[in-house]
């Protein structure tokens, strides 16, 4: 039987990958989607580094670094989903920002048990 830990480790994973390959392999899609969103460079840059940070965080070996690092994830996610309404985009563009928020919920709720 595969542990819960194991579990919320491969989910910390593929949450790391999926921030690494939108804020670095597709950066330029970012670039555009934030003038398509009227937001800043600077918020967009700030955004990315936040991101990587939390993601990162995410393997400390401190349960409050851990924590910390999912609930930045949840609350840029959060965000993210009110840019989504704001610019009355289709519900499938947000279903990342929802897939990940659920996701670090499960990582703070298992790593805070």
């Amino acid at each position: 039987m595969i542990s819960i830990f194991i579990v919320v480790y491969a989910i910390k994973a593929f949450v790391a990958a999926s921030i690494f390959f939108v804020w670095v392999v597709r950066y330029r899609e970012i670039i555009e989607e934030f003038k398509f969103y009227e937001l800043p460079s600077w918020l967009r840059d700030l955004v990315g580094i936040l991101k990587l940070s939390f993601a990162i965080m995410l393997f400390s070996n401190d349960i409050y670094v851990i924590i910390l690092g999912a609930s930045g994830i949840i609350f840029l996610m959060a965000a993210a989903v009110y840019t989504h309404i704001r610019v009355k985009n289709p519900f499938h563009k947000m279903l990342p920002a929802f897939g990940l928020i659920v996701l670090n919920l499960i990582i703070a709720f298992y790593t805070y048990k």
